[in-house]
């Protein structure tokens, strides 16, 4: 296999101009090989990837490599990232032993001693792999993305494509849900949680990025060493308009990036047994609410999935809070899918195992895969993509005459549209260009909400900390 070049000569320093710094970053030029994720690509694939770089595909392709060689890098606004980089440049090559990858102007960091880090190269391929694969099989007659069974259908093949669907093992996969904007006393707790799940050999899936999408994997990784696990699973799940805001965190060993969000949701509560939620932001609240509509949904009463509210003693006020909220916006059925354990990482990953062991029975009892959750009932409301426009998120429908799971889709709608307006490059253009977005609704209802997301900006959980200060990209209005 031929190795990452990086000549001296091609070394460069641009100044990076973002709203929160100005700094030097080291550029360089490189050639890159893949290593087992992907070596082959047919013509067409590559003429869709590189055709003068002015193609849909070479642009999203071409935005989360960037993110993945900015691996580390403490920027949460994916605008900054792409203006930083302006000269980034990505050139496919088909050749006789499969394919290589030319980078222009990428960022050094990625880089030790002129060869690129081995789980860079790994996702960098993984990111290839995924979007290659998703724009070649969109117009198969095999996708039908017009039924909701066809979606499930859709992301089981994307995930089966990147080699996640493991069958045969027993239920062990614990999303973990939280913020990339989180202190340190927090960041500390999901490396406990993480460490215990790891000592009860429990994989860690996340969202692949900072902060809580690290913490438990970290926690996890030390574990796993200590019990002499060797093939412990750090799976990341993203999607394009995130990753360039959240690079992935280099102790994911399994990069799966799906189309869009909702997709990348789903894939989320099929592939994983349980769910642990930290503290957090919007992204957070927006993925708490969409499995809250899920499991209130009637044909999922009676299905275990165990979901604990979980964080150190110093974010007691702010899991109350979301659980307030909960209660007044959805109900005490809503309040009574999940557990609430402050402080004790322990019982968090002892809970967790007991409600593992009725999934497995569940399952087996049912003949259902452990490896993809079948059974769950997801209606085709909360698959379809959400379009953040002024307009739509004005027209949500957040009033009490919505029954409380589909409330609970619109809510996440809502919280959708504040991530997309925070870091999302194409959400953060809007705002720029038509001032903050309008969410309208029921008093009832507003109020809360509005009262979570004061607490969510009073607390910096809006964006990374050390950067400029907050600037609301939405307006409450009941």
């Amino acid at each position: 296999m031929m190795q990452d070049t990086c000549n001296e000569s091609d070394t460069k320093w641009p100044v990076i101009n973002g709203s929160d710094s100005r700094m030097l970053k080291q550029v360089v030029n490189v050639s890159v090989n893949p290593r087992g994720s992907l070596e082959t690509l047919s013509q067409r694939e590559v003429h869709q990837l590189s055709e003068a770089g002015s193609g849909s595909t070479y642009s999203l392709f071409r935005q989360c490599a960037l993110a993945i060689l900015n691996t580390g890098a403490q920027i949460d606004n994916a605008k900054t990232i792409l203006e930083a980089y302006e000269d980034f440049e990505v050139r496919i090559h088909q050749q006789d032993r499969g394919v290589r990858l030319e980078l222009l102007n990428a960022p050094a960091d990625a880089f030790v001693d002129g060869e690129m880090i081995a789980s860079t190269r790994e996702m960098l391929f993984s990111a290839l792999r995924d979007i290659v694969y998703t724009e070649s099989e969109l117009g198969s007659p095999s996708i039908d993305l017009a039924s909701s069974s066809g979606i499930t259908d859709y992301v089981f093949q994307l995930l089966r494509n990147a080699r996640t669907l493991l069958p045969g093992i027993e239920p062990k996969m614990v999303v973990c849900w939280g913020g990339h904007s989180i202190n340190t006393e927090e960041y500390k707790y999901s490396k406990k949680v993480g460490h215990e799940l790891g000592l009860r050999s429990l994989d860690i899936c996340t969202g692949c990025g900072p902060g809580v999408m690290k913490g438990p994997m970290k926690g996890a990784t030390i574990a796993h060493a200590k019990q002499r696990i060797n093939g412990g699973r750090y799976l990341g799940l993203t999607e394009p308009g995130i990753i360039a805001a959240e690079a992935p965190n280099p102790i994911v060993n399994e990069l799966v990036i799906l189309p869009d969000i909702e997709k990348r949701l789903e894939a989320f509560v099929r592939v994983g047994h349980g769910i642990i939620i930290f503290p957090g932001g919007v992204g957070t609240a927006e993925e708490f609410l969409y499995l809250l509509g899920i499991l209130l949904h009637p044909d999922n009463r009676d299905l275990p999935f165990p979901v604990i509210l979980t964080g150190p003693k110093c974010a007691e006020a702010y899991l109350q809070q979301l659980h307030a909220f909960v209660g007044a916006t959805l109900g005490a059925d809503a309040q009574s899918r999940y557990q609430v354990i402050i402080d004790d990482p322990a019982a968090v990953a002892i809970q967790m195992t007991a409600g593992l062991k009725k999934v497995a029975e569940f399952r087996r009892e049912r003949n259902d895969a452990f490896h993809f959750n079948w059974l769950l009932k997801i209606e085709e409301g909360f698959q379809r993509p959400f379009d953040p426009t002024h307009e739509n998120m004005a027209s949500l429908r957040l009033d009490s005459s919505v029954p409380a799971h589909e409330l609970a889709a619109n809510l996440r709608r809502a919280f959708s549209g504040i991530v997309a307006g925070n870091v999302k490059d194409k959400g953060i253009r809007r705002i720029e260009e038509h001032g903050p977005y309008e969410i309208r609704g029921e008093a009832r209802i507003m109020q809360p909400l509005d009262d979570l997301l004061q607490a969510f900006v009073a607390q910096h959980r809006m964006k990374l900390p050390g950067g400029s200060a907050y600037v609301p990209c939405y307006r409450v209005v009941s």
